[in-house]
């Protein structure tokens, strides 16, 4: 279940617009008296806001689709209030050129984190795609540069540090998302100097916690988190249910904060990138960074919490 539809439901079951508070005008309102949280890259030590963007499947629509504006509004909110990064690759469809546009109109390029990925197999067309998507984002640096589910990973780097030499990247990383990757990728990690790792990390999959988090921070890499919501199950389970009381504990008002929060959680996370395409998701998405992020006894009493809902 997507986000939307979540929402959808939520207020239709309850009558009027709740899902957490998150519909309700309090809800929407940024809590401007309360800072977004960052967090440190290890490598250079660069405070980066803690939430950011993911732009898989939701920014691969066309410019002309009834809900691009959507789109615009929402990096535009976010890059407004508080958040820097955005996250895309190549094989996102249309999501680079979508990005490209969206920075044209609102001249916002200057206040992103910019990170994309190689996502392919050979060094001439690893350059190519870092060729096209800096045309097709406009810009001439990327903040950071991935490549994409380790692929073909040696020959990437070396293109990657190349340009980072060059000025024209400011950091290196690599990715997964797939637990069937975490051997290689933790290999890769041991061996190779990273700024950033990015991986698969959610309330009900926590299969990073055992040994990819706690090498990033042994090795003193920035962890970016993609599907912190699971690909949709965690709405879907949640469907109907609400926030626990002691949510309030850590200024959580909606489930998309609690979701994220718990993820924050975990020192040795740097920033997570939840799918925006709305900009009250934009908001409500920050205001998991603004207030009070769980301890660890908090952080097992929402586990407790989630493993019990049915």
């Amino acid at each position: 279940m997507s986000r939307g539809e979540f929402l959808r439901l939520a207020a239709a079951t309850a009558g009027a617009l709740a899902a957490g508070s998150l519909l309700g005008s309090a809800g929407l309102a940024l809590a401007a008296d309360r800072p977004v949280l960052r967090r440190p890259i290890p490598s250079s030590g660069e405070m980066l806001p803690v939430i950011g963007v993911g732009t898989a499947v939701v920014y691969e629509i066309e410019t002309s689709d009834a809900k691009f504006p959507l789109l615009v509004d929402s990096i535009k909110t976010f890059l407004e209030n508080g958040g820097s990064l955005i996250d895309t690759s190549p094989t996102y469809g249309r999501a680079e050129k979508n990005l490209g546009e969206i920075f044209r109109r609102t001249g916002l390029r200057k206040q992103a984190f910019l990170a994309t990925k190689i996502s392919t197999s050979g060094e001439q067309s690893g350059i190519d795609q870092v060729t096209n998507a800096m045309r097709d984002m406009g810009t001439e640096r990327f903040d950071l540069l991935q490549v994409h589910n380790i692929r073909d990973t040696a020959t990437h780097l070396r293109t990657i540090r190349r340009l980072k030499d060059e000025g024209k990247v400011r950091y290196v990383g690599i990715t997964t998302s797939f637990d069937n990757a975490y051997g290689e990728f933790e290999r890769v990690m041991q061996r190779e100097k990273l700024d950033f790792i990015q991986i698969d990390y959610a309330l009900d999959n926590r299969n990073a916690e055992e040994r990819i988090l706690p090498l990033a921070r042994e090795r003193g890499m920035a962890v970016l988190i993609n599907l912190p919501f699971g690909r949709g199950r965690l709405f879907s389970r949640a469907r109907g249910k609400p926030l626990p009381p002691f949510a309030a504990e850590i200024d959580c008002t909606s489930w998309a904060q609690f979701f994220l929060k718990f993820l924050l959680a975990n020192p040795a996370v740097t920033a997570v990138i939840p799918g925006t395409d709305r900009p009250e998701f934009a908001i409500d998405n920050l205001n998991a960074a603004r207030g009070r992020i769980p301890d660890a006894r908090m952080r097992e009493q929402m586990i407790r919490y989630w493993d019990q809902l049915s």
